[in-house]
């Protein structure tokens, strides 16, 4: 009850906060209201995500709609975010999409700075890592510390991506580099201790290390890559997309067929390229209101040694957030803990019914409220395979490690959207976890359809 409560408040502060004085909701109309120029949406960035905490900080989106006349289209998009999690996250972070700065061909450029002071590490493998919730349970006789599945991880990201078409098809090309620093280390867990009671403190780390010193004593993550390293991706692929509207189609293909290096004489740690595939498909099931959407994606490394820090990364031509990593968690399977599933090879599936149940004219732009149901699964195609591997004897391995366990991981749940000119895309889901291995539920508020 309590969790149903906060998705209504939540709610309510976001349409408070795109209205800038008091006006009376107009009726309902079928017919949208043309925006031209330069329009914008801003919220507080006051969400909450099950595995970072609640976000306390500010976003805002600047549309350009020209003349209006390819509207729901825009010329140029520009989003801004500073924001906090109570788990240590921040977000720092400039987008900017535009199908005009080069005519005819689309420009994605994102700089972000994303700290965060407890990231999810759960091992490799999948269900092969055993998730052990007894460690983490203050109130349990078999108590660790709350940090045991954690470590500290702060990334810096520079990405840019071109897309364009092929003569007058539907066709086109995609290239694009990604430049990734990764610095990697212990939980600071003085810092995190700051102003609690002595009951509620954290052990130090050199007391009651946890899974991510673990694996570095144990060969499972060498030394050489236990404190991050720099990451320059470059990237080409093919795209198919016949999308009616790029945030929330209704009917459409958007295809992808990528491939992405990681050259050593750039300055890498190590070499090693990897291949992605991703389908998504949006059918009309009742026009203008119902629609029915997936997506299958298949990645794998195809060469090379990938270091454990970039493992979770998600390949992707379009960032619908400022996070691409997994798989679990709020961008692939929602109710599953944030990373739970790594490995060098997945497929990741969502099954999606979004339904627009109410139109709406307020504050001099177009609004309307949507509800989706969505099934979520995933599963490690290719393991990853350590060397040098040195697990003490002493260890009892079956409390670390379940060899062959891997299966498919499910999720279901269902959300809600407020959507804005068609564009800006306020949005909540609460996921369920099928498995306990996995996780139990998680609530997501943050931005945009899921793909």
């Amino acid at each position: 009850m309590k969790q149903i409560w906060f998705i209504f408040v939540c709610i309510y502060t976001i349409l408070i906060a795109n209205s800038s004085f008091a006006q009376e909701i107009k009726e309902k109309s079928d017919s949208p209201k043309i925006k031209t120029g330069w329009n914008f949406g801003a919220i507080p960035a006051l969400t909450f995500d099950t595995d970072q905490g609640f976000q306390y900080g500010a976003a805002v989106n600047f549309y350009n709609f020209g003349d209006g006349s390819a509207f729901p289209k825009y010329k140029h998009s520009l989003y801004f975010e500073i924001s906090r999690f109570t788990k240590g996250s921040g977000i720092y972070r400039f987008y900017y999409d535009s199908e005009s700065l080069i005519p005819g061909i689309q420009v994605t450029t994102d700089l972000s700075y994303l700290p965060d002071q407890a990231y999810d590490f759960y091992g490799f493998n999948g269900y092969e890592s055993v998730l052990n919730k007894d460690w983490e349970d203050q109130n349990s006789p078999d108590y660790k510390t709350r940090m045991f599945y954690k470590n500290q991880q702060k990334l810096f990201r520079f990405k840019t991506d071109l897309q364009g078409k092929f003569t007058d098809s539907e066709f086109g090309w995609i290239v694009g580099f990604n430049l990734l620093n990764y610095s990697s280390a212990s939980v600071d867990v003085d810092k995190l201790n700051k102003g609690k009671s002595e009951s509620d403190k954290l052990p130090p780390v050199s007391q009651q290390p946890g899974l991510y010193e673990k694996y570095i004593q144990w060969g499972l993550i060498s030394r050489q890559e236990a404190n991050g390293g720099f990451i320059p991706e470059l990237k080409t692929g093919i795209v198919y997309d016949t999308r009616d509207n790029k945030p929330n189609p209704m009917k459409g293909m958007w295809t992808e067929a990528v491939i992405a290096v990681v050259p050593k004489f750039f300055g890498a740690e190590s070499g090693f390229s990897k291949f992605s595939f991703t389908h998504r498909q949006y059918f009309t099931l009742i026009k203008e209101d119902l629609s029915f959407a997936y997506r299958i994606n298949w990645q794998q490394t195809i060469g090379g040694h990938v270091p454990f820090y970039y493992e979770p990364q998600i390949i992707s031509s379009v960032l619908t957030g400022s996070s691409s990593t997994g798989l679990g968690g709020a961008k692939n399977l929602r109710g599953v803990r944030r990373n739970r599933i790594v490995g060098d090879g997945y497929i990741l599936g969502n099954l999606e019914l979004r339904w627009k149940f109410y139109r709406l004219k307020f504050i001099n732009q177009n609004f309307y409220m949507g509800l989706n149901t969505f099934v979520d699964f995933g599963q490690v195609t290719k393991k990853i395979e350590p060397a040098n591997v040195n697990i003490p004897a002493s260890i009892i391995a079956s409390d670390y490690f379940n060899k062959g366990a891997e299966k498919l991981h499910t999720s279901y749940g269902a959300g809600l959207r407020l959507v804005m000119n068609y564009n800006f895309v306020m949005a909540i889901d609460y996921g369920i976890a099928t498995k306990s291995q996995d996780g139990d539920s998680g609530i997501y508020i943050g931005l945009n359809y899921l793909f």
